[in-house]
């Protein structure tokens, strides 16, 4: 059995998985601000579950500077959390080996595993609160792009440089528009998002050069109101040294971190690793 860990900004979900990947218990928490109380809060919800012996443990936290080798989460994008140890006190915890990676990250493992037969190079953007990124080439994580984001794109934005997160992230949805993703419905206010979200796009289609991209987070789950509209707004930007990917929506949205914890934790420490 293994463990998946994803801690978010708001919400912490915990889920025991069993050796073929299925979900066998889940529980979700709001995650405290001060993390020593996160880990007793975490300590009680393991508490509760049937399964106690676990073959190893994936944790994803929204970490924008983490120490991969020492497991130290250094500075979080959403959370006020600093130096926070967090492989070592999740191995006391469980009492099994940990892999601690950037959240956004395994999730974007846990989508390319799922397109592993059909794409060789995935490049996973999930749109929240903020923008996080990952690439993943032949089921491995490419730890070099930068685990912070959107934050760490500099486009132009109303005549300056504006860090990519800042204008086109769900929380800027909602301070441009008064509206969060799920409330938003005409094309006009969603052409704008699109053409916001391909600024960032393109960018990371030169960089990466992806066989796809796919799309989660909370803007993600609404692929279906915007795609067409961001496809068109990337098709004019395309170029014949630039071609432009398929976009999919991602699969599994709301577990798709506690999955990307279950798959690297299994190619870490699983029992024919």
């Amino acid at each position: 059995m293994y463990l998946g860990v994803d801690v978010g900004g708001t919400k912490t979900l915990v889920a025991v998985l069993d050796d073929e990947g299925v979900i066998t218990e889940r529980v979700k928490f709001p995650t405290p601000e001060k993390y020593n109380d996160w880990l007793s809060e975490l300590s009680k919800t393991l508490a509760t579950f049937n399964t106690t012996d676990f073959q190893a443990a994936g944790l994803g936290v929204p970490a924008t500077s983490l120490d991969r080798s020492r497991g130290i989460a250094y500075e979080y994008g959403n959370l006020a959390w600093r130096n926070t140890p967090v492989q070592a006190d999740l191995e006391k915890l469980t009492h099994c080996p940990v892999v601690v990676e950037n959240d956004a990250k395994l999730a974007g493992l846990s989508e390319a595993m799922l397109l592993k037969d059909t794409f060789h190079k995935v490049l996973y953007i999930t749109v929240s609160t903020g923008i996080g990124i990952a690439l993943v080439v032949d089921e491995h994580i490419d730890t070099n792009i930068g685990d912070g984001g959107g934050r760490l794109l500099q486009l132009e934005y109303r005549g300056k440089l504006t860090p990519w997160e800042d204008f086109a992230s769900g929380r800027a949805i909602v301070e441009r528009y008064g509206k969060k993703a799920q409330d938003i419905t005409d094309e006009a206010t969603w052409k704008r998002i699109a053409h916001d979200l391909a600024a960032g796009f393109i960018e990371l289609i030169a960089l990466t050069e992806p066989d796809v991209i796919v799309i989660g987070g909370s803007v993600g789950s609404y692929f279906d109101r915007y795609n067409e509209l961001l496809a068109s707004a990337l098709k004019q930007l395309e170029t014949p040294l630039l071609a432009i990917p398929p976009l999919r929506q991602a699969q599994r949205p709301e577990e798709a971190v506690v999955f990307g914890c279950y798959d690297l934790a299994k190619e870490r420490y699983g029992k024919h690793a």
